[in-house]
This record gives structure tokens, sequence and C-alpha cells, in this order.
């Protein structure tokens, strides 16, 4: 079977007469990992936002494997395999670590015993099980992250997005945070889309970026093409980067 993709086409958004998106397309393919960065206030997360049923595009489509998913409610998205994380964590703060990982599976439709059974086995996976009944609200910045993506990854999704996932780690943590990340698309058969600032992480993790600057698409392609890509060195990386 061929690998499904996640697709944006010419996707439009504006709020209160600002364009945020504009005309942006994009393809995201199971197995796998793409770098969505830019400028603060490009449209990443926007572009996220539309992806997931955040936002609704005033002009535009999305496609999940094929089938249409533009405007659906984010459950409904997330129902056919788009799973995501946010800027600022989000986690059930009153619910252990556990519950945590066990409601994400009970909402895409796990029994109780199948969604033990996977949140056990991702909070080994994610060295997480000496926390299995902390409250999450305790844990510390960098466990919530990683309690965040294993959460994302009960509802077994075939698109994981990641909207800053390294924000606020430090560099140990970030080479943490880029081993686990490696491994998933080819473990899970899942297509990751990762937003961030740390270059560090994305230049060593992605397969392809995709830029986007004041709404726009500057530049896609093969992680050294786009590095080297004049518009990208201008518009965001430097010339330190080139």
């Amino acid at each position: 079977m061929a690998d499904a993709t996640l697709e944006a086409s010419r996707i439009a958004v504006e709020f209160a007469g600002l364009r945020a998106l504009d005309g942006v397309s994009l393809v995201l393919r199971q197995g796998e990992i793409l770098g969505l960065i830019g400028p603060n206030g490009s449209g990443k997360t926007t572009l996220v936002n539309v992806l997931t049923g955040q936002v609704r595009p005033s002009a535009g489509s999305v496609r999940c494997a094929g089938e249409p998913i533009t405007g659906l409610a984010p459950p409904a998205i997330a129902r056919r395999g788009v799973a995501r994380s946010f800027q600022i964590v989000r986690l059930f703060g009153n619910l252990t670590v556990r519950e945590n990982l066990e409601a994400a599976a009970v909402a895409q439709g796990a029994g109780r015993r199948e969604a033990a059974a996977r949140a056990d086995a991702l909070l080994e996976e994610f060295g997480l099980a000496s926390y299995r009944d902390e409250a999450a609200g305790a844990l510390s910045y960098g466990d919530e992250r990683r309690v965040e993506i294993a959460r994302a990854l009960a509802a077994r999704p075939r698109f994981l997005l990641l909207d800053e996932p390294a924000a606020g780690l430090n560099e140990a943590e970030s080479d943490a945070l880029l081993a686990l990340l490696a491994r998933l698309p080819a473990e899970r058969h899942l297509g990751l889309l990762i937003i961030d600032h740390d270059m560090r992480l994305i230049m060593r993790l992605c397969h392809r970026l995709h830029v986007l600057a004041s709404g726009r698409t500057i530049a896609e392609g093969d992680v050294e093409s786009v590095r080297r890509a004049p518009q990208v060195i201008e518009a965001y990386l430097g010339a330190g980067h080139a």
C-alpha cells in the first residue's frame, strides 16, 4: 500500500483583514520528517492550526490520505489520524501522567484495557515509568514535553505535528529529543512535521524543509539546498548558516 499523505493546497487565512497565510501548499508523507521553519509571525502555527482544524481557512483545502478534511472539527480530524502538540504544553494537570496517555487512547476509540496497555508501553519507551502516578501538573518542563508527545502517540496517529517541542530545552535535552523523534517515522510509520527555532535540532533531524515568511512559502526541498537558498538566508537563517 502506498504511503498516505497529509496535504494542504493553496491555503489562505485572514484575521481581521490581515492575511496570515497566502496560498500556501504543503505535503507531509508517512515515514518522513518535515521541518516547517521561518521567522516569528510567518504563519507556521496558523498552518498547523488549519491542518488540525483549530482554524478554518478562508481559501484552499486539506486532505488526509486522499479524504477531504477541510473545516472538520479537531476531534474529527484527530480520528482520521492527525495528532499534534502545542507551543504551550496542554496536559491535564490534575490527572496522572498515565491517565493523560489513557485519555488520548480512549478518545480515539480504544477500550480501557487497550488504553492502559498503550499508556504503559509509552511510559516505558519514553523513560517516564517512574512518573506514572504523578500529577502531570507537577512535572518539570522537559518531562511535560515528553509526556505531551507520548500522549499524542497514544492515539496512534498517521501524522504527528509538533509545535516547538524543543522550546525551553537545554542542549542535552534537545539532543535527547532528537534521538527520540528521529526513530518515530520508521518505527511507527508516521509522518512527522516539526516547527522549531532550534536550528541545530532541525538541520540534523529533518529530511525536508518548508520555509514560510510573511505567510508565503519562500523555499522547500532537501535540507542542504534550503539552508543555502539566498532568500532563506536573508529572511531567516542569516549568513552564519550559509
